[in-house]
């Protein structure tokens, strides 16, 4: 045995054989440890000895489970990716491998794309205005609120991204896989509509860099400076060529869009350099920008030479109609005199503390030094050269303006699949970028606030010193530095957005949730998503129309908030659900961080414009309500399941501490249908017959039993119960799908019937098929299964419903107009009533009018009853006609004899055939000789007579052919509901079972093999036959022409004698003859409708 063992773990360390997994063919019949010979090499029999020796106890597992080490093996090469911006033309390295593994660290792959996707063109052209407007405080307060945002949402961010592998695609890809497809589908396309606004905004900021600071002398509109529309006219023009230009270079070289990134990376960090250095050399102000100031209202297209007051200059002609004789002058210009103010005072000037206040201004107000009425305020209705607002300013619109320079920290997610570690380097990348660039923005507010003048900063086109940009003024060594690091720079950011914008969409069209969105998940022959370029430029085409980075940057502002809104919803709700998959790497992080986060987001964007933030939220909602609707099913493991579950949960033990009251009561419908061959439901009009119930809002469930047990046919069950549900959906019953296996069917609705559901959610009404086929098989009994079922959901007190002649009941797509008669024989608790309510609320149903019908006795005073009927309908709510049908005493017909007679006849054959198996033949054809059907109609005399139910006559015989209802201690529990028991008016004291069973035994035929002999017929069956037969004629007369007609179900007998099964089979066919369409109803024993508010 040593030798043994040790020749085994030889093999095994040689072989390699359990890292093996096992071929298809291979058996525990013909590959057995030790075996040598066979086919096979030498080397693939020693690797299959070896694993034969150590797995061969798992070796039927193994053909369909694989070896933990071919599941790590898999785990390893896992690659789901959104394609990285590479070039298709550029050739693959030797041996086919993949360029560029995954080798990047944190500051390659993470720390410096986002620092580069984060700093943009506001930095550069908005910053100091928004400093200026806002003041240091609350400029501080707005780019402190704007950060807090990105740093919260990063938190929430890399506690997803570190809770296993995360694809790229950043926030579509989190948010879809812990909110569903819905939400990450919605915030997804919210994503891509941001970043194609993006591209537009960095266009137009790129456009406004070159016109406005650059060459000016390229306006083909005139003179941008004296009308603001000329300006963004020549922003539409130039920004459409630009993004003509910008599309072309993404389609056609990639390859130049990623070496740019470098080029643009290296000019945002230098810019930024660059102005540092310059803040520190002109720590005392320098004499470079002086700015032409009328009193306390800023100047603009005045020269240094030309600010003057003396007689000639250029200001009166500025100013007055008449500047030789001096008359026609602007009022405010003759009482203030003007002054040369120096635009770069340094931070050792103190000017900081000029800076701190706000200088909020409407619509066409002059800047000005104060706030003063006569100094903001057009007194003369025209502006000359003075600088005036050209928007309304407010704390919320500059946080909306300024939110986009903070945008981009989803740029190391979206290259997780490049990383060496995601894990790792996604958290420590994002926050430190993150923390940065906040560190640089909240100190370039201070420093802003404390080297510019006021009216400088507030000056955002630089009008007044002559249109250069305020920040290239400050930074070091020259303007040019920072004019062409920031033009660099935006194109750089735009080309990205144009290049990852197209992928985002191609993702989210490969993942079939937005069946609109197919076409685009197409490549071209060079792999690349052209038709989603295409879309994505026409997009940012309408962005760039608008022509103003003051309209793109709110607008996409909105886009973004929404989506870090949903990663910290996301966040925050797998913290709360404590799913068990939740398990982040990263440890700091906390749900009340979350819930700040989406607070934040959520007020920033109404705080913002609340219609564009109504906007973004309309639009998000209809993409989820769409992909709701119409998206492929997906199951990602999300949190919203995981939230429904735990609602599902509170809720079920919420209902489980009691029965729900009356006025909650529900039919939560259990739909027993039977496969066919083909394992569809044979019957699917009884699913839509359950759709047409659910005005009551309750809950389906389809069921159907398999015959047969459940190993052996576990294939055929799953395939019947994806049959069924398949067919619940088209008929668009809400609910859910079950099968079950049993050898014994009627066993098998037995059980489904007590066990399915859960809790409060347990049905309480069963519509169970009739069984067409019972008469013509009587010798298989094939109604056995109908009572045995019938009889659980009575003692389960369950509500049962049997439509018989389902083929006729009309489609769901179908409508209906006549009426619905109800034929009320027994109080069932308002069943009766609710069901025609219920199926009026469908559009089948909805044309259709309700009758009402019960039976009065001789001794009922029929004309109270129908008042009564009428006040009890008026306090339920329900319109319906009310009619009171007098039943009179007769005597019992000669066609109910002959009924009884030839049920009896048929009874006996069946007994002798099962007691004399070897006449079986003669026996079954004599009775397909007697077959009721051939009764003619000549041989049905007119109705006489109606069942003596309320009346004392001969009450001695009747007492021994009476039924009481079930569980009041009656005969057998087999007679109709509504039919003929004794009550205390007539007197009639009740019957025993013995004595019944002993005046049945009297009555038995005593030899059954002549079918022609006398049948002594039993007394009880007549009259139970009596009273089918005048109620169907009743009902027959009055509701031949009703669409739909709801009866009372007689209970079945107790016991299981087939005689008295057969019989009650008979019964009920003679109810319902000559009705097409009919619901048979019995109550659950308790009420469920009540008068009661």
């Amino acid at each position: 045995m040593p030798d043994s063992r040790f020749t085994t773990e030889k093999i095994a360390d040689e072989g390699d054989g359990a890292g093996q997994t096992p071929p298809a063919a291979s058996s525990p019949n013909n590959v057995r440890a030790g075996d040598s010979g066979g086919t096979a090499e030498s080397g693939g029999v020693e690797k299959q000895a070896s694993l034969d020796t150590n797995l061969y106890l798992y070796q039927e597992e193994l053909e369909d489970r694989p070896q933990v080490s071919t599941l790590l093996n898999s785990l390893a090469n896992y690659s789901n990716t959104i394609p990285a911006a590479t070039d298709p033309d550029k050739d693959k390295p030797a041996g086919g491998a993949a360029a560029g593994g995954a080798r990047m660290g944190t500051l390659i792959g993470v720390f410096l794309p986002c620092i580069q996707n984060i700093f943009g063109v506001i930095l550069f052209i908005r910053l100091t205005w928004v400093v200026g407007t806002a003041g240091a405080l609350c400029g501080f307060l707005i780019v402190l609120t704007c950060c807090c945002v990105t740093m919260l949402t990063a938190i929430s961010m890399s506690a997803i991204a570190t809770n296993g592998v995360v694809p790229a695609g950043g926030s579509y890809f989190m948010i879809s896989r812990s909110l569903g497809p819905e939400c990450g589908g919605a915030v997804g396309m919210l994503f891509y509509t941001g970043t194609t606004l993006a591209a537009a905004m960095y266009i137009v900021g790129a456009v406004e860099i070159v016109i406005t600071y650059m060459a000016p002398w390229l306006s083909i509109f005139g003179d941008f400076t004296k009308d603001a529309e000329i300006m963004y006219n020549n922003f539409r023009v130039y920004g459409t060529c630009l993004l003509i230009v910008m599309s072309l270079i993404v389609y056609v070289g990639v390859t130049f869009v990623n070496k740019f990134a470098t080029v643009a990376l290296a000019c945002v960090i230098f810019s930024i350099i660059a102005v540092y250095v310059g803040i520190a050399v002109n720590w005392q102000g320098n004499d470079k920008l002086f700015m032409c100031v009328l009193g306390e209202r800023l100047l603009k297209d005045i020269s240094v030479e030309n600010c003057t007051k003396e007689v000639g200059s250029q200001l009166w002609d500025v100013f007055c109609e008449d500047p030789v004789a001096m008359t026609g002058c602007d009022q405010y210009f003759e009482q203030h005199n003007v002054s040369l103010v120096r635009g770069i005072k340094g931070v050792a000037s103190g000017v900081f503390f000029d800076n701190i206040d706000n200088s909020f201004l409407d619509l066409g107000q002059y800047i000005g030094r104060s706030k003063r009425p006569e100094v903001i305020e057009n007194m003369s209705g025209q502006t000359y050269n003075q600088v005036y607002a050209d928007l309304t300013t407010s704390f919320t619109i500059l946080i909306g303006i300024f939110f986009p320079s903070v945008t981009g920290i989803m740029a190391g997610s979206n290259r997780s699949g490049d990383l060496a570690d995601a894990q790792f380097s996604i958290p420590r990348g994002t926050i430190a970028a993150i923390a940065t660039t906040s560190t640089v923005y909240l100190s370039s507010v201070l420093l802003f606030a404390g080297t510019v003048d006021n009216l400088l900063l507030r000056d955002k086109f630089g009008q007044s010193i002559g249109g250069k940009l305020v920040v290239a003024n400050i930074a070091w060594p020259n303007e040019w530095v920072i004019l062409i690091g920031s033009f660099l720079s935006t194109l750089g950011a735009g080309l990205q957005s144009l290049t990852g914008a197209p992928r985002l969409l191609q993702a989210i069209a490969k993942d079939g949730i937005i069946p609109f969105l197919q076409p685009f998940a197409v490549s071209s022959s060079r792999g690349e998503p052209t038709r989603a370029l295409i879309l994505t430029a026409c997009i940012c085409q309408c962005g760039v129309l608008l022509g103003n980075v003051d309209i793109l940057a709110p607008l996409l502002s909105m886009f973004f908030l929404m989506c870090y809104g949903f990663v910290n919803l996301a966040c925050a709700l797998q913290t709360l659900l404590r799913t068990p998959n939740w398990r982040p790497r990263f440890k700091f992080y906390h749900w009340s961080l979350s819930l700040i986060g989406l607070t934040l987001c959520i007020s920033v964007m109404f705080m913002t414009s609340w219609f564009y933030a109504l906007i973004a939220m309309g639009m998000a909602g209809c993409i989820y309500k769409y992909i709701e609707y119409r998206g492929a099913e997906k199951e990602w493991g999300d949190g919203i399941r995981g939230l429904a579950l735990s609602a599902a949960r509170f809720s079920l033990l919420r209902l489980e501490e009691g029965p729900p009251h009356t006025k909650n009561w529900r039919p939560q419908v259990l739909i027993l249908c039977k496969p066919n061959p083909e394992l569809h439901p044979k019957y699917r009009k009884m699913l839509a017959f359950a759709s047409q119930l659910k005005g009551g809002k309750g809950l389906n469930i389809g069921t159907a039993i398999f015959p047969g047990d459940y190993v052996p046919n576990v294939v055929e069950v799953l395939a019947t119960k994806q049959n069924l549900k398949k067919a619940m959906e088209e008929e668009k019953v809400k609910g859910f799908a079950d099968v079950m296996a049993s050898a014994d069917v009627a066993e098998g609705l037995s059980h489904m019937v007590q066990t399915i559901g859960l809790g409060g959610l347990k049905p309480n009404t069963v519509i169970l098929g009739w069984p067409n086929g019972w008469s013509k098989a009587r010798h298989d009994r094939s109604w056995v299964n109908f009572l045995q079922t019938v009889r659980t959901v009575s003692a389960a007190r369950m509500a049962l419903l049997v439509p018989k002649g389902i083929m006729a009941f009309p489609e769901s797509s179908e409508k209906v107009s006549g009426f619905i008669d109800v034929w009320w024989i027994v109080h069932d608790g308002g069943l009766l009533m609710l069901l025609p309510f219920l199926l009026r609320q469908h559009r089948t149903w909805k044309n259709c009018k309700l009758r009402i019908f019960t039976v009065a006795q001789l001794e009922d005073n029929s004309i109270q009853m129908k008042k009564d009927l009428k006040l009890f309908l008026y306090h339920l709510r329900i319109e319906a006609e009310v009619q009171v049908i007098e039943m009179m005493d007769s005597d019992i017909s000669a066609y109910t004899y002959e009924r009884t007679l030839v049920m009896e006849q048929r009874n006996q054959m069946l007994r002798e055939l099962r007691l004399n198996k070897k006449e079986s033949l003669g026996v079954v054809q004599n009775l397909v000789d007697f077959n009721p059907d051939a009764l003619t109609e000549e041989k049905l005399p007119l109705v006489q007579a109606i069942v003596d139910s309320h009346h004392g006559t001969d009450a001695k015989a009747a007492s021994k052919v009476r039924f009481s209802e079930p569980g009041a201690g009656g005969e057998d529990g087999a007679a109709p509901e509504g039919g003929d028991a004794p009550n205390s008016k007539g007197g009639s004291p009740q019957p025993t079972h013995k004595e019944v069973a002993e005046a049945d035994s009297d009555k038995t035929v005593a030899d059954s093999k002549s079918p022609n002999k006398s049948i002594t017929v039993d007394e009880g069956n007549v009259r139970r036959m009596h009273t089918a037969v005048k109620l169907n004629e009743v009902i027959v007369n009055k509701s031949h022409e009703a669409q739909l007609v709801i009866l009372n179900l007689p209970g079945p007998p107790k016991d299981s004698c087939p005689e008295r099964e057969s019989n009650y089979m008979d019964f009920l066919e003679v109810l319902t003859e000559g009705l097409e369409k009919v619901l048979m109803v019995r109550g659950g024993g308790r009420e469920v409708i009540t008068i009661y508010s």
